[in-house]
């Protein structure tokens, strides 16, 4: 399915340089950032409290997230679970206080905001057992918000989740080089990886400068964005492969203008209907999915990006020809086989 064909290719290896350029500067500029500012991580990683609280009715995460700023925290995890009365809690460690102090201040403060009283109520679980709970019961004796649990993360547990989160990132990059060195030449499979590792430090560059919460589901997305990424590559490798072997007397530069020109109706296809999908749950998702899709739409654009302009242009730097991709036929020897 095409859009449209495009009858004369367009020569993006004449500017291959430039584009190399740009991407080299945006590469240091978002390392520099990582390394001058850092990572806000999130309680996952750093550490903190976490409280998981119930209302009577759907919750209304916004308003409490309004009164958590209000408490000085700057972003306060809030998030549904379960059902839409369920709602789950994290905040960051606080110097001098303990997990027991942030949770029962915190849960006053969403007591006032229902306007009720806090109390400790007795409720029976499942299995028969008594167990005291902190309740906010409203002006009619009713249930306004209960707490049912509170955690401490500490940060070896951060530490844990980061080294896991960073082997996941280690295992998928070597798979995916695994992968294309099968499939198509060594070459390609350095270009490729080079663009993907491209796209993930320029995420992260851009979650550095901005001080953005990085999370993990932030991590989920950048996982994502490196298989996308690697899709777009494996299709333009592929259309290159073929045009070799139709193109006999091209140059290297003519048969990947010619792939990547071909490809252009898919791409916009493909990606434009992923795009409006990440834009949706960016636009309307709520902060719950917020830095989710906000990975995800930096990704995604400058996946297109690296595919085309920087995977292709690295393999030609690497000096792909024909020869890597479509082997010789050897002509048999007339000796071969005869009888003396």
């Amino acid at each position: 399915m095409e859009f449209f064909r495009i009858k004369k290719d367009i020569p993006f290896m004449r500017h291959a340089l430039i584009f190399n350029v740009i991407s080299a500067v945006t590469f240091l500029a978002a390392v520099f950032f990582l390394v001058h500012k850092g990572l806000h991580l999130s309680v996952e990683f750093k550490g903190g409290t976490v409280m998981e609280v119930k209302y009577p009715k759907a919750a209304n995460l916004e308003g409490i997230r309004g009164t958590l700023i209000a408490m000085g925290y700057e972003e306060p995890g809030v998030t549904s679970f379960d059902t839409a009365r369920d709602v789950m809690i994290r905040l960051p460690v606080e110097k001098g206080v303990s997990a027991a102090n942030t949770s029962l201040r915190v849960f006053e403060s969403l007591c006032k905001a229902e306007q009720g009283t806090t109390k400790a109520i007795d409720t029976v679980t499942e299995k028969g057992e008594h167990v005291l709970k902190s309740a906010c019961m409203d002006a009619a004796g009713s249930e306004a918000v209960v707490l049912q649990k509170v955690e401490f993360v500490g940060p070896q547990v951060g530490e844990e989740l980061a080294q896991n989160g960073l082997n996941a990132l280690v295992v998928v990059i070597i798979g995916v080089m695994i992968y294309l060195a099968i499939r198509f030449e060594w070459k390609y499979a350095v270009s490729a990886i080079i663009a993907n590792l491209h796209d993930v430090v320029i995420i992260l560059g851009f979650f550095a400068f901005f001080e953005w919460e990085f999370s993990l589901t932030v991590l989920a997305a950048i996982l994502a964005v490196l298989g996308y990424s690697v899709n777009e590559s494996v299709v333009i490798f592929d259309r290159i492969r073929e045009n070799f072997r139709k193109q006999r007397k091209s140059s290297v530069h003519e048969v990947i203008d010619s792939a990547i020109t071909s490809t252009i109706s898919r791409t916009i296809i493909t990606h434009g209907s992923t795009q409006m999908m990440v834009l949706s749950m960016l636009v309307f998702g709520g902060q719950t999915l917020h830095h989710f899709a906000l990975a995800l739409t930096i990704g995604i654009c400058f996946g297109i990006y690296s595919s085309v302009f920087v995977a292709a242009s690295i393999a030609m730097w690497l000096g792909v020809k024909r020869e890597d991709l479509i082997k010789p036929v050897k002509e048999k020897d007339e000796t071969d086989g005869a009888v003396v």
